[in-house]
């Protein structure tokens, strides 16, 4: 597979759409959709440099031809979103190739349609934000053993956890690169939710916002929900090198590439 193509006047314009990429989700995972790999192209189309009318266009490709239309939605919401906050965008043109509801998706999102409005044959009961809230609770806790963990290895007990105040995690100095990350998202996260607004907020409260009761009991949670997403994120991405591979499609037996693309003889590019 190539890697993503990009094509401007000049960088400054692109690195910003870049930046504002990063910040989107792979909802199940967590992940940005830039480290996933999904973005296949980016243009910027600079009508007036001093007016914010530039259009800028986002291609992007899901591992597979079915992956669930709800998600698939979430993700192009929030590109246009994202890089809509660009204040010389006037818009952003999103299109999801190779999906079975991508024309669908694409005359949605880039019409500013709900989900609902567009798939209510397919998924008629489908509410997108309790999914969205499901989701942010497996972040927040993906993020929260990470940074766990981290204490942890610096040597705090399990007993100072649970009532460490923010403040300590903000000062905290981490070596390992993750952690470090995963500390600056967390610490976005509760700022999002209000879960720890105040420096003297507990640092590592449950999703509702209480104070962790049982300790271990509580981990094995965390540890259960981060087995699961790396599983998830492991098999995304093996999906997706299959499907795009070069592969000789020309046998009788099939194999992972054969169930992952709309049209065998087309799914290499």
């Amino acid at each position: 597979m190539t890697a993503p193509i990009s094509f401007a006047l000049d960088d400054a314009p692109l690195e910003q759409v870049w930046a504002r990429l990063d910040l989107v989700m792979d909802p199940e995972l967590d992940e940005p959709v830039t480290d996933m790999g999904f973005i296949e192209a980016v243009s910027v189309i600079r009508t007036a440099p001093d007016q914010n009318t530039s259009t800028v266009h986002v291609s992007f490709r899901l591992p597979t031809y079915w992956c669930s239309p709800n998600f698939a939605f979430l993700m192009a919401e929030g590109i246009k979103r994202q890089i809509e906050v660009l204040p010389w965008v006037g818009q952003a043109v999103v299109t999801l190739q190779d999906h079975m509801a991508a024309d669908e998706m694409n005359a949605a999102i880039n019409a500013g349609a709900s989900f609902g409005t567009v798939f209510a044959e397919l998924q008629p009961d489908e509410d997108l934000a309790a999914l969205r809230e499901k989701f942010d609770i497996k972040a927040f806790q993906r993020r929260q053993e990470v940074v766990i963990k981290a204490m942890v290895a610096m040597g705090f007990l399990p007993t100072e956890i649970v009532k460490m105040p923010r403040a300590l995690v903000e000062t905290a100095e981490f070596s390992d690169p993750d952690a470090a990350r995963q500390k600056t998202r967390y610490l976005a996260i509760l700022d999002e939710k209000h879960l720890a607004p105040d420096p003297r907020d507990l640092a590592f409260p449950t999703y509702q916002g209480a104070r962790i009761d049982d300790y271990a009991q509580y981990m094995d949670l965390l540890r259960s929900v981060r087995i699961n997403m790396e599983f998830s994120g492991s098999l995304c991405r093996g999906l997706k090198r299959s499907r795009y591979q070069e592969a000789d499609l020309s046998g009788d037996v099939p194999i992972l590439v054969d169930f992952t693309a709309p049209n065998p003889t087309h799914a290499c590019r």
